[in-house]
């Protein structure tokens, strides 16, 4: 059995592969997190913001979004200065006007989970990729989604992100048929 080979970079992301990427998550303040660290990620690459992560979790007060929808200028010009996350700050005024969108959903739906799994009818999409350059960078799902995001309030959530975000929350299983989570991920998803 393959891995996806992204995850032989490092140990970090194989940690990542083989224990968070693509498996369900229904968590609230996991599902901000990730759609942050998707963000952040725009124009970098992903083991640049893993090992950024506990930085992100400390000065983003462990992701808490009623906190973070309340920050205010001298706390993005704070976050700007710390070395411990991505100093972009466009991507941190995102982050308060994202948790402010996020807080206005969850009113609106009952919880951001029920928001994002409503596009599938909570239902797993299980690709079936050979290899992993047949993987799109966006589908006709990521841009809808981005597109009504985008509407309410969020930013930093172009196609791109959202598809790599959908990944991540295991919307979306995009791990190879070889990869052992491909099958782990399936049998899961048939389990309710």
């Amino acid at each position: 059995m393959e891995k996806c080979s992204w995850a032989l970079q490092s140990p970090q992301m194989q940690d990542y592969h083989d224990k968070r990427w693509g498996r369900a998550c229904h968590d609230e303040r996991l599902l901000f997190e990730y759609l942050v660290l998707e963000m952040m990620q725009a124009g970098l690459s992903w083991a640049i913001v893993l090992k950024k992560q506990a930085g992100f979790r400390e000065a983003f007060d462990d992701f808490d979004v009623q906190k973070i929808a309340t920050y205010n200028e001298e706390k993005i010009a704070a976050l700007c200065q710390n070395p411990s996350i991505i100093r972009n700050r466009m991507k941190i005024q995102a982050v308060v006007a994202n948790a402010r969108a996020y807080l206005a959903l969850q009113a609106t739906f009952g919880s951001f989970d029920a928001y994002i799994w409503s596009f599938t009818n909570s239902q797993v999409i299980h690709h079936q990729w050979h290899n992993e350059e047949e993987i799109p960078s966006q589908d006709a799902l990521s841009q809808k989604i981005s597109k009504d995001m985008k509407k309410r309030g969020f930013r930093f959530v172009g196609p791109t992100i959202i598809y790599s975000y959908l990944q991540a929350i295991g919307v979306i299983n995009d791990h190879v048929l070889l990869c052992p989570c491909y099958k782990e991920i399936v049998s899961a998803s048939q389990v309710k």
